[in-house]
């Protein structure tokens, strides 16, 4: 569940923003902390690049590799298997091809880690490279580098990934995230950096934006880049390339995505066309993804390998069903695991291609940080993603004494150590968690605005289109409707997804739910709830509506700041850390009659989860209910299945005051 954060910055009717762009989309600016005419200017106009020679190395890493076409050395790109470390890798190994370089490029796979490894570099340098051009990796390869430039081969390193004060021994390291690099902006993705080294060799940043910003634009969108600044820019200047179909091998990938190349957004591409490029590494093997970005005018080739890219990607997501469906075991079996400040999970055989996108599903279901580990053969790799406020990149700096190898940064991060470690690891991450975050950070869904149904007309909603490209960093907007009443609801797609119509202020608007099945929307015909929801336009017919597309709900005024101090509460007395003994009252029942009160609740809404008990059954509070049905569990007078509670029939009578858990923390706690 997540905190809704809403903007309650202040609207003068005299602001320079809400005058030029009216209140509705100016409303939207100032909560994204556009206040003035110039911020929107920047936001909205910027029309060139910062100079990339401002950033440090990059003149010495263009001569290197002009000389290095010049004189026709053997030149390898070393590149990385994910969505960006492909993109890249064709800008590089494509720009090269055109020069009439000698250039071939290596993608390892995931059995082989990310970035360089020894076996690699040694395998380059064996077969007469004189030149690796890292793409999207390098910065942490110290032991890699230092082989290669000891075997004299050249070595200019291209990333973006966050950096220690020592760097790689290189010929240049070209890195905005550097601690000495001067440039102005700092969020490039790996691709994008390589677009900058090929302006600083060519000196024409159209020619070079024209050729590559379609594949830097998918590697920027992919990788997860904020959509602001010199990104907002180049994934701009890349959505029209795509849509004039200049890239055979992207054309029929977007096409088998069963989108259209000329109508492409960046919401698309992440959701579509990302996965299946990411869905190679994952899956097989990356260099398909590269030969197919390569198929520049190949149509046939191109459409053989999308249908192949298709293909694995289907198969990515029965990995993902099989870990998953572990994890439900797991967390059935020791619930405990659940009620950390970090969820940390491992399994065997877990495929290491998938189980980062299931860290990112695990975090969206819990709304805390995730690691899930993978082990074979005495071998063990993960995979982390987190909360705004609770760094991955610092815990595995923090715990790193067990590891062999790791990176990443804020939001997400990946790593190996020995099996055994596991314990010993996961024992590191509490520990951590414990000692800087006493109280975790909410997962939190912004919202940009409270409006009225009045609100959102047809015109309003089109100003919206003047915000894309939507990403990270520049969402979707989100806007607030308080007190709505359900006028209808139904099922979609056999129950896939759930359509309901609400009414506010004696406005009516459709609404439809992608993520959320019929059987889950808890809300009635006639309930009043808040909705969190994005703004569509729908022509049908000719027919414009506007409608919504649900991000959340809650019954009207829900109280959340209860909700999650009950929550924590919870989690606090189940990892043994106590609680403040005058909330005693409030988190452990003192009477058959509330406990009454919630084994009703639970046998009139059966196979509902802990939180929607607490949301859409009544008034107890969470930490209560939850202790309660811990107990009622215990007793076997409940049972949890999928996350759902039911009550389970039976003859024996029980005293919880007498014996078992409640038993227990009253004597613990008074």
């Amino acid at each position: 569940m997540k905190k809704w954060i809403v903007s309650k910055s202040p609207v003068p009717p005299d602001n320079e923003v809400v005058k030029e762009f009216g209140a509705f989309l100016g409303k939207i600016l100032l909560s994204r902390g556009i206040v003035s005419l110039d911020a929107a200017k920047n936001f909205f106009s910027c029309e060139r690049l910062s100079d990339p020679l401002v950033m440090s190395d990059m003149q010495k890493a263009a001569d290197i590799v002009e000389a290095a076409i010049a004189e026709d050395k053997k030149i390898t790109v070393f590149g990385d298997y994910d969505c960006d470390g492909v993109c890249a890798a064709a800008i590089m190994y494509s720009y090269l091809e055109a020069q009439g370089a000698d250039v071939d490029f290596y993608i390892p796979d995931r059995s082989e880690g990310y970035g360089m490894n020894m076996n690699a570099v040694k395998l380059i340098a064996d077969r007469g490279t004189q030149l690796v051009i890292t793409v999207d990796n390098g910065i942490s390869a110290f032991e890699e580098a230092k082989y290669l430039i000891d075997r004299g081969v050249e070595l200019v390193i291209t990333d973006h990934h966050q950096t220690s004060a020592e760097l790689p021994v290189c010929d240049a390291c070209v890195n905005p995230n550097r601690p000495d690099d001067m440039s102005p902006f700092k969020d490039l993705c790996g691709a994008e950096v390589v677009l900058k080294l090929l302006i600083a060799i060519e000196g024409d940043e159209d020619f070079v934006l024209d050729s590559y910003a379609d594949l830097a634009c998918v590697a920027a969108i992919g990788d997860v880049m904020p959509l602001k600044g010199e990104n907002r820019y180049i994934v701009q200047r890349g959505l029209e390339n795509i849509r004039s179909c200049q890239n055979s091998g992207l054309t029929e990938l977007i096409k088998s995505a069963g989108r259209s190349p000329e109508n492409i957004t960046s919401t698309d591409i992440a959701y579509t066309v990302a996965p299946r490029l990411n869905a190679a590494g994952r899956m097989d093997s990356a260099n398909k993804a590269v030969r197919l970005l390569l198929c520049e005018d190949d149509t046939e080739t191109a459409r053989m390998l999308a249908a192949e890219l298709s293909e694995l990607n289907s198969k990515r997501r029965a990995e993902e069903d099989k870990i998953l469906a572990d994890i439900r075991r797991l967390t059935t079996e020791d619930p405990a695991l659940l009620k950390q400040r970090v969820i940390v999970l491992s399994g065997k055989g877990w495929h290491h291609g998938v189980v980062g996108i299931v860290c990112a599903k695990i975090l969206e279901k819990y709304g805390k940080p995730v690691v899930l580990i993978s082990s074979e053969n005495g071998e063990a790799r993960g995979s982390a993603r987190s909360i705004e406020g609770f760094s991955i990149y610092r815990m595995l700096v923090e715990c790193k004494k067990t590891l062999i190898k790791f990176g990443g940064h804020p939001g997400a991060g990946g790593f190996s150590l020995p099996e055994e470690k596991i314990p010993e690891f996961t024992e590191s991450i509490y520990a951590y968690a414990k000692a800087f975050f006493p109280k975790m950070p909410n997962d939190l869904l912004t919202i940009d605005n409270e409006v009225t149904a009045r609100e959102l007309t047809a015109e309003n909603v089109d100003k919206l289109s003047l915000l894309e490209p939507f990403g990270e960093h520049n969402e979707v907007p989100v806007f607030l409707i308080r007190n709505c009443r359900v006028v209808f609801k139904r099922s979609l797609s056999d129950g896939k997804y759930t359509a309901f119509e609400i009414e506010n202020g004696g406005v009516k608007l459709r609404a439809v739910s992608f993520r959320l099945p019929f059987a889950k929307f808890r809300a009635n015909v006639n309930d009043r709830i808040d909705v969190a929801v994005n703004v569509v336009k729908n022509e049908y017919n000719g027919n414009v509506q506007t409608e919504l597309r649900l991000a959340d709900y809650r019954p009207a005024g829900f109280a959340e700041d209860k909700f999650f101090a009950a929550q924590r509460v919870y989690e606090e007395i189940c990892r043994g850390e106590g609680c403040d003994k005058r909330l005693l009252p409030r988190v452990i029942p003192g009477s058959r009659e509330e406990l009454k009160k919630i084994y009703d609740l639970v046998r009139n809404f059966p196979d509902r989860t802990a939180e929607e008990l607490a949301v859409f059954g009544g008034t107890v509070n969470y930490c209560m209910l939850r202790i309660t049905l811990d107990a009622f569990c215990e007793a076997g007078m409940a049972e949890l299945e999928n996350g759902g509670y039911r009550i389970v029939k039976t003859r024996e009578k029980h005293d919880l005051f007498a014996d078992g858990l409640l038993a227990r923390l009253c004597a613990e706690l008074s």
